[in-house]
């Protein structure tokens, strides 16, 4: 760990190769990154797509001619550039070439999440000033109509797939393409001088944060901002043109969409999942090398290996126990560096055939690389995929840093930690404990919001993280909470919510947990039971019970909740136990409101759509 001695005493600071250059023949530019990728690998399989129950595919060549033509074709629309193209759509090889459309036309494109509601969506294209939206298809646009009568400002409607629509409405892909193939056909230097006149310093793409605290903020990131983080967060990783990944999370985020860069530099063959619902079927038939994640995706994949287990109960459910404890076991020397004894390695080997192998099937059977963010990963989770042979990397990032800070990789991994700060990024730790960072990737600043974007930077230049976290001997960062997420009860005790809602979920019966209590007494939680697991234990308890109603009104699952939150939080500070709680029959969700599109609880919603409820906690003797 580093010291400065020109910085106050409270601060602490870490970074790892401070200073390093781009290489002479790296892209400085998104265009640059299109266009390299594309002349040296020439895959026939570069982008690839399932239609109809039958993958397809887009090769590099073909991959670069369409991105080619939709530039064009914006020029010819008469978008020019640092003009505003919005993207609302689900994953897919449509996303990318209009992404990569937009980057060689100089115009910024600004992502829109298909889970937003109509008044974010008005917002976003409104603030933005967007000129020209993709949209997936008709149903995307029926969704919106009305929210677009409000956008003035919005002048053309690009349909990825124009079926069914009204074609007084919509220009479908195909014609913009076709319009921007027409116009290179009379121009044959127009793309090239477009993108040559784009440089490292211009804003490549306007992404809205998701507004877990307020309005959301349109992130200002630059070609250099997104490049840097492409090749510094993937420097650690041995990646080669033969490897294979499944786009999972949206495109929208940073965190994927970074990764779709670093899959195109590198030359892969890169897979989009047909949709959320279809992921474990697509990861059967891709059989990925690499796997991004939140962790919920991996919280989801155990809480179905041990329902499964649990539902065919006696023998096999003991096993599934059984091999999960010996996970955690065999992970944790590993970790520690020690040396795994004899008989755990031997037990290991049994526990392998039995159980890990079936859920390294899951994800496919050949993945080498897999890795997380956008949450914290729990450190039972870590060990137990870690354990079963499938080693999960935790990172960190915001969208304001492009998104990685720091990551967990190959050669340097600590356990409940988020690694090192990746290559030419900073880390320092202010005396209130928030994480500070600096480096190439910081953006720009927030689009219209010059005083929100003061905010967010120290006097002497350092980006505010709102997280609060510490720096170990070896530079390891580690996550405590976040700081605008800290809450003090009325006896003036401060309480850091994640943690504690992270032990909770621990419980094979509660399938979500946010904590509740800012100036209260006492903290208090609400729980979103697993209610397939519930029934199981019902049934095996011979309980007549059965609905999701009843199961929150049931004294008997009450005791049984309240004996798992004891149980498992019984290493906290009195003042941090959860006293009361309540039961609810609904999942936060997306479409709720109450969580982000990349599955982060937003407590102020939370806590104004149930106020009700947390008014009843606190009111009853």
């Amino acid at each position: 760990m580093e010291s400065v001695a020109a910085e106050p005493k409270s601060f602490t600071r870490v970074s790892q190769g401070r200073g390093t250059p781009l290489l002479p023949d790296e892209p400085r530019t998104l265009t640059e990154l299109f266009r390299q990728a594309a002349g040296k690998f020439d895959r026939p399989d570069a982008l690839n797509y399932k239609r109809e129950g039958e993958w397809r595919k887009i090769s590099s060549a073909d991959m670069l001619r369409r991105a080619e033509n939709i530039a064009a074709g914006l020029y010819a629309l008469g978008l020019r550039k640092g003009d505003k193209a919005a993207i609302l759509a689900g994953n897919s090889p449509e996303w990318t070439l209009a992404d990569a459309g937009c980057q060689m036309a100089g115009v910024v494109d600004v992502p829109v999440y298909t889970t937003l509601g109509g008044a974010s969506v008005r917002y976003i294209l409104n603030d933005s000033g967007t000129r020209v939206l993709f949209l997936e298809n008709k149903a995307a646009h029926d969704r919106i109509a009305d929210v677009l009568l409000d956008c003035s400002r919005v002048e053309t409607i690009v349909f990825f797939d124009a079926s069914g629509a009204d074609p007084a409405i919509p220009l479908s892909l195909a014609e913009l393409e076709r319009k921007g193939e027409r116009i290179r056909n009379e121009d044959a230097g127009l793309v090239g001088r477009l993108g040559d006149s784009a440089e490292a310093s211009d804003v490549a793409t306007l992404i809205y944060t998701s507004g877990t605290t307020g309005e959301p903020k349109g992130v200002m990131l630059t070609h250099a901002n997104i490049i840097s983080n492409v090749i510094d967060a993937g420097e650690k990783y041995s990646l080669v043109p033969e490897d294979v990944p499944l786009s999972v999370l949206p495109l929208s985020h940073v965190f994927e969409r970074s990764a779709m860069y670093l899959y195109i530099l590198n030359g892969m063959s890169i897979h989009y999942a047909e949709s959320i619902d279809k992921v474990p079927e697509n990861l059967g038939e891709v059989r990925p090398t690499i796997f991004i994640g939140v962790p919920r995706i991996f919280e989801k994949v155990y809480a179905r290996a041990k329902l499964n287990a649990a539902q065919t109960g006696g023998a096999k459910e003991k096993i599934f126990e059984w091999a999960i404890d010996i996970a955690r076991d065999f992970a944790m020397p590993s970790e520690k560096r020690e040396r795994i004894p004899t008989s755990l390695s031997i037990k290991h080997a049994v526990a392998d055939k039995l159980v890990y192998s079936k859920l390294r099937k899951f994800f496919g059977g050949r993945l080498r690389s897999c890795i997380t963010g956008g949450a914290a990963l729990s450190d039972d989770i870590y060990l137990i995929f870690t354990g079963a042979g499938i080693t999960i990397k935790q990172g960190y990032g915001l969208t304001e840093t492009s998104p990685v800070i720091s990551s967990n990789n190959p050669f340097d991994t600590r356990l409940g930690t988020v690694g090192k700060p990746i290559r030419n990024v900073e880390v320092r730790i202010a005396a209130d404990g928030e994480i500070e960072a600096k480096g190439p990737g910081v953006m720009l600043g927030y689009y219209n919001k010059p005083e929100a974007t003061r905010d967010v930077f120290t006097d002497d230049g350092w980006f505010r993280t709102g997280d609060i976290g510490e720096i170990d001997a070896d530079g390891f960062l580690k996550i405590t909470d976040r700081k605008k997420e800290l809450f003090k009860t009325s006896g003036g005790k401060y309480i850091a919510p994640t943690h504690i809602e992270g032990l909770i979920r621990a419980s094979r019966f509660v399938n979500q947990a946010v904590l509740v209590g800012n100036e209260r007494k006492f903290p208090a939680a609400l729980i979103v039971p697993n209610f397939e697991m519930l029934r199981s234990y019902a049934s095996h308890k011979r309980l007549n019970i059965d609905s999701p109603v009843d199961f929150c009104r049931s004294e008997k699952i009450g005791d049984l909740i309240r004996r798992q939150i004891d149980d498992l939080t019984k290493g906290l500070a009195q003042y941090e136990k959860v006293k009361k709680f309540v039961l609810l029959e609904n999942d936060f969700t997306v479409e709720g409101g109450e969580m982000t599109p990349t599955l982060k609880i937003k407590r102020r919603v939370i806590d104004e759509k149930y106020r009700d409820v947390i008014d009843r906690i606190y009111a009853e003797k």
